[in-house]
């Protein structure tokens, strides 16, 4: 295998590891960033009594930018250690302790009592560790337990074995840690609710008392210009624009604003956009944006990146995938079974970049070829039968519903996000009609792929199909129940040579030795097929993928993000032509 870098790799600072303040939208002049050099140890046991050396947080030993380059067996354990030393005037009354995310299970330390535990590899939380530190110095000690894909953990593509469509593993801390400090008295979370068609916010507030003990006040501006003041003594508050600026891809206007509750205060910022499914004037369900029919073209992203495995190697990297497929035409990203640092989400939000959100994936086995194969021939296999989509042990399925609410809970104020897909191709599916009611509930601003690609029960807003090896056709029929969405299809292999992680392994649905061709026949895929089905009502259309992954050479960019494979005038020119269709086909009624 070759080692590849990112040029953001190549450069990165371990005295300054991705120092952006991790949470946009819940920012305080209290940070304190723990990123960086720790200590480190892979054991049989818990118990350490000596470090192996020093690990770069917040990269996984598995990655070569950790420093470690070393792989953490499903039975040893993994610890951290690190002396924080705070600035004397950071503590105000409360500590909190943050971990982006930490795969899978953590115990944490401080000053080796018990500070708390959490289990899930993709999610973030936060410990209040106020009464377990004396002073402005102590010790953090984490435990992690990494079962990978053993047992019915969520693990996304992460395999033990990895090769195909499944990549190197990874253990450990791979998001940002960081310290707070708080007021006693402090608000702790908070939900943006736009009323698109009223004009108006509203915002629905958590302190850490039962009942707000000071007013709440809130400042909105839009690009510096402060336009108004509002005040409540309650939770929640509805705040009229007297400035009116949707969101867009096009114009991804937003506000910012601060928040003042006694002697906390927090900037963030909101955006104003309506997602819906309706029918439009021939009654062919369509994605509306912001009370129109929006077409969206986009493409997956996986996440992976030769040198961080699922972290990103700076800020800088997460922004530069985005631009160039905005430079390309895109509207639309299909995050992949991964979730991204908030960051990610925050240049989706300001530079216009729709989100299709998948939550993880975990399974007890790996080989679900079956439900593939039926659902080729429209067979769609119930998914109460949990033994055949791996999910057999009930503790699998509650941890799984556990980590759908994290992470909900955890996006909710993301701008871009459009639409939550709970499972992809049967991996590790189950009663998805029931939890996608229940998605739906906690978030009915929100669109729903309830089964991405395979194993449709019926239900979500979407009839998402994934083709690669046959044909792409859709039913009329179902044009008028759910929006038509090609979620994934395409996947043309190139190999380029000195950006290939694995020479001789070129994995793709139609391989290619040169990028004339690869070119050509793109051109010829989408003209082909992509326009016909557009005609027809195809809303949605999502291009595997964004960039190769190890073994899949798939991508428009090399894995190492320094060859763009397609043109990118050309790739624009084409998502211009889609438009141009989709347009048409509002007025035509899908030629009927």
């Amino acid at each position: 295998m070759n080692q590849l870098y990112t040029k953001w790799g190549e450069s990165l600072d371990k005295e300054n590891v991705m120092p952006e303040y991790p949470r946009p939208q819940m920012q305080r002049d209290s940070y304190y960033n723990l990123n960086g050099a720790w200590e480190y140890a892979i054991t049989d046991n818990e118990i350490v009594t000596t470090y192996d050396g020093k690990i770069t947080i917040p990269f996984s030993p598995e990655s070569v930018l950790s420093g470690v380059n070393r792989f953490l067996d499903p039975n040893h354990t993994l610890s951290y250690h690190r002396i924080v030393r705070l600035p004397d005037d950071f503590i105000k009354s409360r500590l909190l302790l943050h971990f982006g995310a930490v795969d899978q299970e953590a115990i944490v330390y401080i000053d080796n009592q018990m500070a708390g535990t959490h289990k899930g590899g993709f999610t973030p939380f936060t410990l209040d560790i106020t009464d377990l530190v004396a002073g402005s110095e102590f010790a953090i000690d984490i435990r992690v337990k990494d079962v990978t894909d053993t047992s019915y953990m969520q693990t996304g593509k992460q395999r033990i074995k990895r090769g195909g469509i499944f990549y190197t593993s990874q253990s450990g801390i791979w998001q940002t840690v960081w310290i707070e400090s708080l007021p006693a008295d402090h608000i702790t979370d908070f939900r943006f609710v736009p009323n698109f068609d009223q004009q108006r916010i509203e915002i629905n507030f958590e302190t850490n008392s039962d009942q707000p003990k000071y007013p709440i006040r809130v400042k909105v501006y839009y690009q510096g210009k402060l336009l108004q003041k509002a005040e409540t003594p309650s939770d929640n508050i509805v705040v009229a624009l007297k400035e009116w600026h949707p969101w867009t891809p096009e114009a991804p206007d937003l506000y910012d604003i601060e928040i003042e509750y006694g002697e906390d205060l927090i900037k963030s910022y909101f955006g104003m956009r309506k997602f819906e499914r309706k029918p439009d004037s021939f009654g062919i369900m369509r994605f509306f944006l912001n009370n129109k029919p929006y077409f969206l073209p986009g493409v997956l992203d996986q996440g992976y990146y030769p040198d961080g495995l699922l972290t990103p190697p700076s800020d800088e990297a997460m922004e530069a995938d985005i631009i160039l497929m905005k430079q390309m035409g895109f509207h639309l990203i299909r995050k992949h079974i991964k979730l991204e640092p908030l960051r990610w989400y925050y240049h989706c939000d300001r530079l216009g970049m729709i989100v299709w959100q998948d939550i993880p994936s975990g399974s007890e086995k790996k080989d679900i070829a079956t439900n593939g194969i039926l659902a080729q021939f429209g067979v769609n296999i119930q998914d109460k039968h949990y033994r055949w989509f791996g999910r057999k042990e009930e503790a699998g399925r509650i941890q799984f519903e556990s980590e759908v609410k994290e992470a909900i809970n955890h996006l909710k104020n993301c701008v871009c996000i459009s639409t939550w897909v709970p499972f992809n191709e049967a991996w590790g599916q189950f009663d998805s009609l029931r939890i996608s009611e229940s998605i739906a509930k906690t978030d009915p601003t929100r669109q729903i792929d309830h089964a991405s690609g395979w194993s449709d029960q019926g239900g979500g807003d979407f009839y998402s199909r994934h083709i690669y090896f046959s044909k792409i056709k859709f039913s009329r029929k179902k044009a008028y129940e759910r929006i038509l969405a090609l979620t994934e299809f395409g996947g043309y292999s190139l190999l380029v040579e000195g950006h290939s992680f694995n020479p001789s392994k070129v994995y793709g649905y139609k391989k290619f030795t040169d990028k004339a061709k690869l070119e050509v026949a793109l051109i010829n895929l989408y003209d082909k097929e992509i326009l016909p089905a557009i005609e027809k009502g195809l809303s949605v259309l999502i291009y595997t993928q964004l960039s190769d992954v190890e073994d899949e050479v798939n991508g428009l960019v090399t894995y190492d993000r320094k060859y763009v494979k397609f043109d990118i005038e050309n790739m624009r020119q084409i998502n211009k032509y889609l438009l141009q269709a989709f347009k048409a086909s509002l007025k035509s009624g899908m030629n009927k």
